[in-house]
């Protein structure tokens, strides 16, 4: 009854160009990467950590000493037992002058 009454009135639907959608600025299919970066980890296209392994320089003797970047427990150097990285709540932190390189996989 209401909707003859309204189309009576002489309303008419609205037309498709009502409902246009936005153009999307962005490709989706292919972002770039330093969006992916800073997205969730499990919100990427593809999941992938933020964590990974490295090779942290002894400041004193300079062996290589390999090391989880979220590692929560105090890593020593091996040879002359000098504190390379301490742990905090995420990405550990690297004692003063220490170097280190991602490991390549």
């Amino acid at each position: 009854q209401a909707l003859l009454k309204w189309r009576a009135e002489g309303n008419t639907r609205p037309s498709l160009a009502a409902y246009k959608m936005p153009l999307i600025e962005r490709d989706l299919l292919h972002p770039r990467a330093e969006d992916e970066q800073q997205k969730h980890k499990k919100k990427r296209l593809v999941q992938s950590p933020n964590s990974y392994f490295m090779e942290v320089k002894c400041r004193n003797c300079q062996e290589i000493t390999t090391a989880f970047s979220h590692t929560q427990t105090v890593i020593l150097c091996s040879s002359c037992s000098t504190v390379l990285c301490q742990p905090t709540g995420g990405i550990c932190r690297l004692t003063d002058k220490c170097y280190f390189r991602v490991k390549p996989q």
